[in-house]
Order: C-alpha cells, then structure tokens, then sequence
C-alpha cells in the first residue's frame, strides 16, 4: 500500500452507448443499447437511460428487448471505440509511462512513477484535469478513482459512476470496505460469493473477523491468504505497462443454425479475415491457427494447426482456417464460429506457398462475392437467389442499425434499419441538430457505407498537457465534486 493515493483508475461512461449518443444528436437523452441484435444476441453496453429499465451488459438481447422496447438497438462500430480509446489513451500516456489498458474503456495509471502526483492534493488535481481533457477531447465523460492501490481505485472509480471523480485516502481503507459485499473484491465472482454465504460470511468486514487461516481453509492457501490480505485493503499489484497479447481472434454467433457445408465454410473464410485485419492492425503476426466450432448441442470443439512460421497473409489464414474444418462433423447444425491466431510475434517469415495461395484466392472477387469488412457484413454470391428471411439477413449485414453512410444527394447519416428490401437512414453528425429520416432501397446506387465521424471536430491541443495546466472545468475545484459517489 502507498502512503498517498497516486494510482488512478479511469472508466470511460456506458463507453461504447455514450459515444453512440455523441456521434447521434437525435439519440441524446434516450435509451441506447448495443450488442448483437439477433435472437442469440447479447448486450455489449447499455445507456444510463437503457440502465433504468433494467437492461445491463451481459443481459439477452431479447430481453433488453422487453424490458426497452422503444430504446434504440445498434450494432457496434469498433473502428469508432477503437479511435476514441486511442485518444484517450494517448493521454493516460502523458500522465505516466506505466499506463495498464483493460480493455478500450478503462486503465489503470501509476501517477507517482511519471511524476505528475506525489500527494493526496497533486492526484486529484490531475484527475480533475484528466476527466476535463478528455472531455475537450473526445466529448464523452470518464469517471475516475484515486487510492494507493489499484484494488481501491477501481472501487472508487465504481463508486463515482457516472461523471465523477472519488478519492480514498490511505488509511481509511478498513473502514470504507467494511460494509461493502465480498463481491466488491477482486477474484470474489458468483461462486466463491456462494460458497462465502453459506458459511455466513456476506461482506468484507466478515471476511476480516474470520481471519485468514479460516478463508484458507475454505478457498485455498492462495486464495484465502490474498482474500483477506484485500479485506483489510492491502493490494501490492503493480501497474503494469505492458500486456502483451497471446492471441487475436473473432467469432460470430449466427440467428439459425447453419446446416450447408459451403455456407460454412464461407463464414469461417471471412473470419480469417477480419482475423488477419486485427493481426495487422496489432502490427503482429502468428504461428499457429485455431478454429473453434459450436455446434447445435452447444458442444464446442476446437482445432489447431501449427505451420512453418509466423504469418499475417490472409490466404495462409483462410486455408489453414478451412483445412481444420474439413476434420469437424456440422452435419448437425452449426451455431457459433470463430478464427484465432496464436504463437503471436512481431515478424513475418515470406513464404511461397502463401504467395502461391493467395494468387489462387485472388479470382474470388470476379465471382460476385463482396469483400469481407471489418463489421463482419458480408453478402451471398450474386448468382444466389436469397428467400425472404435470408435477404432480410443479409440486408440487416449490409447496413447494420447504426452504422454510418453516406448518400450522394443527403451527405453522412446512420441505419436506423433495414428489411423488406428498404434502408432507413437517418441524416445527421455529431454536434449538428437532430436529422431528417429517409428511406431507400438497399441497392441504392447513391447510398454507400462509409467510415465514422470524429465525435469533437476541432480537438483542442494538449500535446504539452500535463506541464501546461488547463484550468479545471466548472463546478469540479467543489468537495462534493470531488467525492461525488
């Protein structure tokens, strides 16, 4: 434990619903949930609005679906999150060389290491900072927790959700966590929560009373002893700057089981592919390639093939990805695919059998299957002739609800859906008013799909922050900001 709170957490706001919301004036203010949208589909992110009917991350999305009828239902736009976590990592990276992303929304910063804070008074002034730069940055809002471990800071930022800033002095540790429930903790999930219950123990300050040869005996040696050292707040878990990936891979759950062997395969090609994209976008390159297959029984079974060495050509990816499928049954169905790639490394080794593969693939264009995107749209070959479920799929694939177009006559706006052989667009950008909405057929010559918007249009420059200091927003110098829960 450090004697001053200088590790901060920072967790972006219901991140990827939030910056939906900025990107679409018209959605602002209203419930917005984002996730799959199929029968099989689950929520990714949920608005503080959608939050109030009951839906939360993790939740069926038909049952978000009941509980939010007229909240609006997106599919995800990762390029877009990916940008702003860019964003505002790179500022996390101004603070501190020891930045520890857990996902694209939240972090871990050790302040002290990049000599920004020392003491209680010098950490919550850059946090203050921190929530108002990226605010001017990205337009959404981050809620951060300061404390002299990493377990605190996360509580605090938790409990400074959503737009605020919490910090917990060292020493008042014991007394905070006492009444908190022993989920609170880190490592403490349904099942050991279950297991500490039945032996009528509920919160922390339970956990502390019964002492640490009692939870070792209950969960462990290992367990045990770092449960009830955290009971009492102690969490020596350095900031970790880098975690180096031991894999990339995607999958897709499909609304029906697939049954045709070609439909299949296709899927599991086109997986390889946005495979491969986020390999090259990690600037790395695999050994080993893996298939992992579900079937209708929910059996999973997976499948791997080591080659040569390491590789980022999509062509190696796709026929190694096909080889492995051809030793799994499917007859019965199949409900969930996906493509990995591990033995992960920063080089690429030339090899002539990839070349020779890929000049083979190359023809697959002139056969009027369209390119795979990163969204994972995709359509059928153009000699196929789709029934009307299949052509509401691959309509709903094509222009995905909330994604971005752009129309020759209209200019930039999002699906707000698509079936029936019609899209409906919405015509707007970020910090315009709310759009006009108009519909079109989905082979419009004149609608095209098109990249996100930034969210802020003129980014303010914060290249020598935090040496310069911008003054802290409105409101947030108050102690109630400051400890706002």
């Amino acid at each position: 434990m450090r004697a001053a709170p200088t590790i901060l957490h920072l967790d972006m706001d219901a991140f990827y619903a939030s910056a939906e919301q900025a990107a679409k004036p018209s959605l602002r203010g209203k419930p917005v949930v984002v996730g799959g949208l199929g029968p099989r589909g689950v929520v990714a992110t949920a608005s503080y609005e959608a939050r109030r009917f009951g839906v939360h991350s993790a939740m069926p999305m038909a049952q978000a679906r009941r509980l939010a009828p007229n909240a609006a239902y997106l599919v995800p736009r990762f390029t877009l999150y990916r940008s702003v976590s860019d964003q505002v990592m790179e500022l996390l990276g101004r603070l501190s060389p020891l930045v520890e992303p857990l996902s694209l929304d939240e972090a871990f910063v050790d302040l002290e290491a990049g000599g920004t804070a020392d003491d209680t008074a010098s950490a919550l002034e850059i946090g203050r900072q921190l929530r108002e730069a990226i605010e001017a940055v990205t337009g959404l809002s981050g809620s951060v927790g300061l404390a002299g471990s990493k377990m605190l800071a996360k509580i605090a930022s938790e409990a400074a959700k959503p737009d605020g800033i919490r910090l917990i002095e060292p020493g008042t540790e014991r007394e905070l966590l006492a009444p908190m429930p022993v989920r609170t903790l880190p490592g403490v999930g349904p099942a050991t929560a279950d297991h500490l219950r039945r032996a009528g123990m509920t919160t922390v300050d339970d956990l502390a009373e019964a002492g640490e040869a009692e939870l070792i005996r209950l969960l462990g040696k290992a367990h045990g002893a770092s449960l009830h050292r955290m009971a009492f707040g102690f969490d020596d878990r350095p900031v970790v700057a880098e975690r180096d990936a031991k894999s990339v891979s995607v999958e897709d759950t499909f609304d029906m089981d697939l049954h045709d062997r070609v439909r299949v395969r296709t899927e599991v090609e086109r997986l390889a592919d946005r495979c491969v994209q986020r390999l090259r976008a990690a600037g790395r390159s695999g050994r080993t390639v893996v298939l992992k297959v579900r079937r209708y029984d929910f059996s999973t079974l997976t499948r791997s093939e080591t080659l040569r060495g390491p590789t980022d050509d999509p062509a190696v990816v796709r026929e190694a990805a096909a080889r492995l499928l051809e030793a799994v049954d499917t007859t019965g169905g199949v409900r969930l695919l996906g493509v990995g790639v591990t033995g992960l490394a920063a080089f690429t080794q030339e090899d002539l059998f990839a070349q020779a593969a890929g000049e083979r693939a190359a023809p697959a264009d002139d056969a009027g299957v369209r390119p795979p995107d990163d969204t994972g749209g995709r359509e059928e070959p153009a000699d196929a002739e789709p029934g009307p479920d299949e052509a509401a799929q691959l309509a709903a694939r094509r222009w995905p609800a909330g994604h971005d177009v752009r129309h020759e006559v209209h200019g930039h706006g999002w699906v707000q859906g698509s079936g029936v052989g019609r899209v409906t667009v919405r015509f707007e950008e970020p910090g315009s008013a709310p759009g006009r909405v108009r519909t079109f057929r989905v082979d419009d010559p004149a609608l095209r799909a098109a990249e996100p918007l930034p969210l802020v249009r003129e980014v303010p420059d914060y290249s020598s922050w935090p040496a310069s200091r911008p003054k802290s927003r409105s409101g947030a110098g108050s102690p109630g900001a400051a400890s706002r829960p």
